[in-house]
């Protein structure tokens, strides 16, 4: 044992040489930068080593210089010399053995006791054991050269962070799939979708995704039932081809307006979607500005839900409307919270509700507006634009009230007939939707104005998939 606690190799047998406690400075070959080293002990056997941790205090000290080797002879000598009381205690001496084979010395600098060794020809008498020069250790460089160390074993490649994060898109918008792999850096994975004469659909992974984290990219987009379908058997394929985790990527989630009964013996189809997607395989969904916050809760696993208004305000922002001539209006009554969110976002605007009533399906009537729009910038706030009859009997109202622009914003553009006639028609100032749903080129129009949601989606699978906060996004 050396000073500061350094271990130097010793052996276990007694009667080995250790440190001299307080030797001679000059009479020991050390360069003068060196001079004095710290405290060591003189230890003798197993026992006076036990001895000498427990009561030294050298334990605080540097490294040592250099040692000397001890011999049961020689430690009277070295008591007479520095003054120190020493046992008397006859030493171990093994069959055979003799002091020169015990102060033989080891390839690392350290006497060792050695039975089996000859007599050493040139080891000293026990009277100038101590006036021999000070052996010095080995350094790291010397015992580097005298035994290398092994070369080391080939380790497995390391995995990157992404290597397990495998996103596949389905056919409902494999434009707004790739512009989302474009944010991650990644690719999208190989896989085969087929449609047969019938109209079955056959799904088959191109790659091994055993042990992966898998995020399929596939709004319900019209038509509504083979994009749902095509989810469906894709979660199955994945789930059969031994996916650690699958996680379902709704950008536009259909059937959620079927979210509670408004009259008797009618179905809660939202709820049968989500029934249908967990069993099929899915561990979790992550989707964007659901129709109502209840669909959260008919999902019986995880459910992310991100919001696209973030992408629209900032358009909205780059158009330097005053804050004093805006004013955000809700369509319905049923949309009042998400209109009030938009508006607290936009400084606080001002809120106006437009009361409407339904007659059926796909119709309704306007019958007046709550709050002040004259002469100022009307901003319609909805979470999907279908046949565009609500927003745009809204927008005439508006304008027959005095409003002097009326913009359109909506996350999921369905756009179902007669919807691009309606918005085309000259009531509105521009119409802003996302990609959540693919906009063909025969629904463009001069107003519209479609942004991409892709780095939003982006972002939360990169959140889901490093167990991140999604939450934090929208904050």
């Amino acid at each position: 044992v050396g000073h500061g606690g350094n271990k130097l190799d010793c052996r276990q047998e007694k009667g080995k040489a250790l440190y001299v406690r307080n030797p001679p400075v000059d009479t020991l070959p050390i360069p003068p930068s060196t001079r004095p080293w710290p405290r060591a002990c003189l230890c003798i056997s197993q026992h006076h080593l036990a001895m000498s941790l427990a009561g030294c205090s050298c334990m605080k000290a540097g490294p040592a210089p250099g040692f000397g080797v001890c011999t049961p002879a020689s430690r009277r000598g070295a008591a007479a010399r520095f003054g120190e009381p020493v046992r008397q205690r006859r030493p171990f001496r093994p069959q055979g053995a003799t002091d020169a084979s015990r102060a033989a010395a080891t390839p690392n600098g350290l006497s060792t006791l050695s039975p089996s060794l000859p007599p050493s020809p040139t080891a000293l008498p026990r009277s100038a054991d101590f006036q021999r020069p000070v052996l010095q250790p080995a350094s790291w460089e010397a015992g580097a050269a005298r035994s290398p160390a092994p070369a080391a074993a080939p380790s497995p490649p390391t995995p990157s962070a992404h290597s397990r994060l495998r996103i596949f898109s389905g056919t409902a918008n494999p434009q707004l799939s790739q512009e989302v792999v474009c944010y991650l850096g990644l690719e999208l994975g190989a896989i085969s979708i087929k449609r047969f004469a019938d109209g079955e659909i056959y799904c088959q992974v191109g790659e091994s995704i055993r042990g992966c984290d898998v995020f399929l990219i596939q709004p319900t987009a019209p038509p509504v039932n083979d994009a749902l379908v095509e989810l469906l058997i894709t979660i199955d394929a994945c789930r059969r081809a031994s996916a650690r985790s699958i996680t379902a990527v709704l950008p536009y989630f259909g059937y959620a307006r079927a979210d509670r009964k408004t009259a008797g013996r009618e179905s809660i189809a939202a709820k049968l979607t989500a029934n249908i997607i967990t069993e099929a395989g899915a561990d979790r969904v992550l989707t964007m500005d659901l129709h109502s916050g209840q669909c959260v809760g008919y999902f019986d696993i995880p459910v992310d839900h991100v919001y696209g208004d973030s992408v629209i305000l900032d358009y909205l922002a780059s158009k330097r409307i005053s804050t004093g001539d805006l004013v955000v209006v809700s369509p319905d009554v049923g949309g009042v919270a998400r209109a009030r969110a938009f508006a607290k976002k936009l400084n606080d605007a001002p809120l106006a509700i437009v009361d409407k009533r339904r007659s059926a399906h796909n119709v309704s009537q306007v019958m007046n507006v709550i709050g002040d729009v004259r002469g100022k910038v009307a901003v319609l706030v909805d979470d999907m634009i279908d046949t565009a009859g609500t927003i745009t009997n809204a927008a005439r109202v508006l304008h027959a009230e005095g409003a002097r622009e009326v913009y359109a914003c909506a996350t999921h553009a369905v756009f179902s007939p007669p919807a691009v006639e309606r918005l085309s028609s000259g009531v509105f100032t521009e119409v802003i939707v996302t990609n959540t749903i693919p906009v063909p080129p025969a629904h463009n129009f001069p107003e519209l104005t479609v942004l991409s949601v892709a780095n939003l989606m982006g972002e939360a699978i990169w959140r889901v998939y490093n167990s991140a906060s999604v939450q934090s996004i929208r904050e």
